[in-house]
């Protein structure tokens, strides 16, 4: 189900209680997960904290307000409120590692190899940025956000957002090119 369809579908639903929250669980959840694995790199604490922004998004259903934002916003204030609040707590810093993210195909020994040597290299690009553009990229990249749906969540302009992520892409583009000499 994609996002247009999510909220079509939460639109229709005449109060929270009901909206289908198993339809609403299997359309977020692979985003909401995506977000957390470029926040903290995938593993139990990626899964922990995906699974407690449902859990508050649960108990809090009643607070959803359908004037005020889409409900997959609203979600993902949620788990951008559950990083914080992890990160707050935990002080510890987990870098991504392109290893541990998923994927479905077997490639060829030699694309694993290169796939490895480029994971590492974007790795190392990414502890190089700060804590708000690490946060923009993976709600663009991770969890899928369009620029209106991340500064609705950020509080930034949807202009800003777009400013700011070109220019990361661009700086990371240039990194990369300089690590490739």
């Amino acid at each position: 189900m994609t996002t247009s369809r999510l909220d079509a579908a939460t639109d229709a639903a005449n109060t929270v209680d009901t909206l289908d929250w198993d339809e609403i669980y299997r359309a977020l959840l692979p985003r909401v997960y995506r977000y957390f694995c470029y926040q903290v790199g995938e593993g139990q604490l990626a899964e922990d904290l995906t699974s407690a922004t449902f859990e508050k998004a649960w108990r809090r259903r009643n607070r959803y307000r359908r004037n005020l934002s889409a409900f997959s916003t609203w979600v993902f204030t949620i788990a951008r409120n559950v990083a914080i609040d992890s990160f707050r707590t935990a002080k510890v810093e987990l870098p991504v590692d392109p290893e541990l993210l998923p994927d479905n195909r077997e490639p060829l020994p030699e694309t694993s190899i290169l796939a490895k040597d480029d994971g590492r290299r974007l790795t190392t690009l990414l502890k190089s940025l700060s804590g708000r553009d690490l946060e923009l990229l993976s709600l663009r990249y991770g969890a899928d956000l369009s620029y209106a749906e991340i500064a609705e969540i950020t509080s930034l302009t949807t202009t800003n957002v777009g400013v700011i992520l070109h220019r990361m892409v661009k700086q990371l583009r240039e990194a990369w090119e300089e690590t490739d000499e």
